[in-house]
């Protein structure tokens, strides 16, 4: 197997960052034609060009840029450890970064992270975008954990572990009074133009089949997505909405809505997906666990 020079990687990855070979010579305390050399003997090496010169500035060409995401990963890790091994003793670290699906039920990453949210000596990162884009960044270590309502594969070639760390009920809920007392379930239904999560959504398909089951023909008032859009709608329309209950705890714990029914048939699962790892991170254990008692 080829050895890769980390000192050379080290020249690509500063110069990267900087994108001008005469400013990270100096940082480097270096000469230009002997940082110039060695990122020459790693595009050598790799067989790949990484970089194309505009002027006097350096842009990454695309293998450049796969290079520098692996850069970026040993070199943080490195810093990583040197903070992991500090005054000559291994320690737990004390950040956590959280990876959350940008369409997931705000109260519930709130309940998950409760019991560290006011702990003074945890840092907490919070970071929201698509699920793919999540899992690229938890592959190179810039996330610990991802919460996510959509299950990935477990096993040893993505090194990722998924687990169930909650399940919530779906309930169809709506303004609060008489209408939730005399509220017929299935058949009014039939005559309701109901808030309903995307179709994309696992409750939306799990609620579609149930109303084919039982012969429903329904109207869409909406199709939302963004469950924190969702549950505004839900409050605000006086229509009725098809949302976990976890999304409006506050407003049926404040009565500004009423459940008219729970969809026994119908449940949101959510999981934590992490990485494996070299060593334990405290704060996502303690979460994992409280889960995991609360969950069983």
């Amino acid at each position: 197997m080829r050895g890769l020079n980390f000192h050379h990687l080290y020249y690509f990855w500063m110069v990267a960052k900087e994108g001008h070979l005469t400013r990270v010579a100096k940082q480097l305390h270096v000469s230009q034609s002997a940082l110039s050399s060695q990122i020459r003997q790693l595009q050598d090496q790799l067989g790949h060009e990484l970089f194309t010169r505009e002027g006097r500035v350096l842009k990454l060409t695309e293998i450049g840029h796969v290079v520098l995401e692996y850069a970026e990963s040993i070199f943080n890790l490195g810093s990583e450890l040197l903070s992991l091994t500090e005054n000559g003793e291994l320690q737990q670290l004390r950040r956590l970064r959280v990876g959350s699906v940008a369409t997931l039920s705000r109260n519930f990453q709130e309940n998950f992270l409760r019991p560290i949210i006011s702990e003074p000596e945890i840092r907490l990162e919070i970071r929201s975008a698509t699920l793919e884009e999540l899992l690229e960044l938890l592959r190179v270590h810039k996330l610990d954990v991802i919460l996510s309502n959509r299950a990935v594969v477990s096993d040893t070639t993505n090194a990722l572990r998924c687990q169930k760390i909650a399940q919530q009920r779906v309930c169809i809920v709506g303004p609060p009074g008489e209408g939730a007392k005399a509220f017929r379930f299935p058949q009014d239904l039939a005559a309701t133009r109901l808030l309903l999560p995307g179709p994309s959504s696992e409750i939306r398909g799990q609620f579609d089949v149930l109303m084919g089951q039982l012969g429903i023909e329904f109207e869409v008032g909406a199709e939302v997505d963004d469950m924190a859009m969702l549950r505004l709608l839900a409050r605000d329309s006086g229509r009725l909405a098809v949302v976990p209950e976890v999304v409006v705890q506050d407003e049926l714990r404040n009565g500004v809505l009423q459940t008219y029914r729970e969809l026994d048939d119908i449940v949101e699962n959510f999981y934590a997906i992490t990485a494996m790892r070299h060593f334990e991170l405290l704060p996502l254990n303690v979460l994992l666990e409280n889960s995991r008692n609360d969950f069983l």
